[in-house]
């Protein structure tokens, strides 16, 4: 849970001077070969931090829901579809591949994981990532360019993936745009955390809206912007939802709006996650996270009717009003913060207290009128971020199409819940599937107890639950589980 920000300010000013805390670390971040840049962005946040705690508060009377958002069915209908390919032509493609997947126990980029087989052969993130662009540009005849946002840990083999290739091929763009990182704040000091026993562990990225910053020091949108490109759609590499769309290039050019972001209907389960509404001073919408609701508004903040979209992290900006905007900042948007409560080594609960300080890409909308959101069907929100989402990508749920769209009948997929001692960490999980995930056709929900691994050919139906045994269990090849568990051989009656 989040410390008071009230007593952890005040504890902070007792223990140190402030002023001192932060150029602990921006002189930790110069012997690390930081730009001035990345030191500016983590100065703001520094200060923000130190200063304004009740600004991270984005009131429910201060706000307006966001309602009546045209769906991606009204807009299809307005689109020449053979004009569309023009406004897709001037459209560059982003990225966002700077995470790990440590969530799932990996130490590499997660967009190198296999997510399922495409004619026999293994595909991973990247793969299908670079499936649906050579498409694009082989159907459409638009250049598409592809830039990942890596992080330092993520640069090398993801470059090497994209060199290896033997159909997707790039000169002249750059295939990637390396993130900044900053230290993790030690909440007793407010100096930079000391972790001996593994140093990188010092270090956090700063949020994907950091991704403003890195474009603006890599010169990119003057490399695209010299190339003829007017548009940059961005999105994360783990959705595979988020492909490049002629229709809502054209749509995006026929609004005039400098910022479209992509929204989905919220249900239930995403009543915790980022929405936008609209600020009652400005006019203008903003993000807001869960991070931002005051505890006295979370009951009207989760209530799915009065917000109904959530955010997808997918967005659309043009290149020339990005630049204006990055040029008035010196690099660094005024973004509002957010204040990550962890400890220094996510493993260990007892390793030291730690805030790192990030900010949200999707919050850039706040910075331009006239920006707008645009409702997309599930079919262009399918996040990876736990082994219970992987479960349902390598599932028969899905097929991988020619074009390396991920298929599905209507994109409602059944409730998963997997014990997580035993399928949270990748190994883990793909020892206890060692010939493909049950079907998952019939299944309403799956929960999975204790410690099993499944044969070939198994088939989950209804409401599945595997109780936990006490000890490793097998579902034998071929069995069907449902809420009794594995069905019975014999007959009932």
């Amino acid at each position: 849970m989040a410390p008071p920000i009230k007593t952890e300010n005040t504890r902070l000013r007792k223990r140190c001077g402030l002023e001192d805390a932060f150029e602990a670390s921006a002189q930790k971040m110069h012997e690390a070969h930081m730009s001035d840049v990345a030191i500016a962005q983590f100065k703001r946040l520094y200060e923000e931090w130190q200063h304004n705690a009740a600004s991270s508060w984005i009131r429910e009377d201060a706000v307006e829901p966001l309602q009546d958002v045209p769906s991606f069915h009204d807009v299809y209908k307005t689109i020449d579809h053979d004009q569309a390919v023009h406004a897709f032509a001037k459209t560059a493609f982003l990225k966002l591949n700077g995470g790990l997947g440590t969530s799932m126990g990996l130490d590499k980029a997660k967009s190198l994981l296999p997510v399922r087989r495409h004619k026999a052969r293994p595909m991973r993130f990247i793969d299908i990532i670079m499936g649906q662009v050579t498409t694009a540009r082989q159907r459409l005849n638009v250049p598409l360019p592809l830039t990942m946002m890596n992080s330092f840990r993520t640069s090398k083999d993801t470059i090497e993936a994209l060199k290896e290739s033997k159909n997707f091929h790039q000169e002249d763009i750059p295939l990637e745009i390396v993130q900044h990182q900053e230290p993790k704040i030690d909440l007793e000091t407010g100096k930079p955390v000391d972790f001996p026993e593994n140093p990188e562990l010092e270090w956090c990225p700063p949020g994907h809206g950091d991704l403003f910053s890195t474009i603006w020091e890599s010169g990119l949108l003057d490399i695209l912007e010299r190339k003829g490109f007017e548009y940059l759609f961005i999105s994360n590499s783990d959705n595979l939802g988020a492909r490049p769309s002629r229709t809502l290039a054209q749509y995006f050019e026929n609004t005039g709006a400098p910022f479209m972001v992509e929204v989905a209907n919220r249900t239930y389960a995403d009543r915790k996650g980022g929405h936008f509404v609209r600020d009652k001073k400005s006019g203008r919408l903003i993000l807001r996270e869960m991070t931002q609701v005051n505890p006295d508004d979370r009951e009207a903040a989760e209530d799915i009717e009065r917000h109904p979209y959530f955010n997808t992290n997918s967005i659309w900006v043009r290149i020339d009003v990005l630049k204006e905007k990055l040029t008035q900042y010196n690099g660094v948007l005024p973004l509002p913060i957010i204040r990550n409560y962890k400890t220094v080594d996510p493993t260990n609960p007892d390793s030291a207290k730690v805030v790192q300080l990030e900010t949200a890409m999707g919050a850039a909308i706040g910075l331009f009128d006239g920006a707008i959101c645009v409702q997309v069907d599930r079919m262009r929100f399918l996040p990876v971020k736990t082994t219970d989402d992987l479960f349902i990508m390598r599932s028969d749920r899905f097929h991988l199409t020619d074009s390396y769209e991920m298929e599905d009948g209507n994109y409602i997929f059944p409730d998963v819940k997997l014990d997580p001692k035993y399928y949270r960490n990748i190994e883990d999980f793909n020892d206890r599937f060692p010939y493909a995930i049950p079907s998952l056709a019939a299944a309403n929900s799956v929960t999975i107890n204790g410690d099993w691994t499944f044969g070939h050919d198994v088939v989950f139906y209804g409401d599945a639950v595997l109780k936990d045994q006490g000890k490793p269990s097998y579902v034998p090849n071929g069995e069907f589980v449902g809420p009794q568990g594995i069905e019975p051989d014999e007959w009932l009656w």
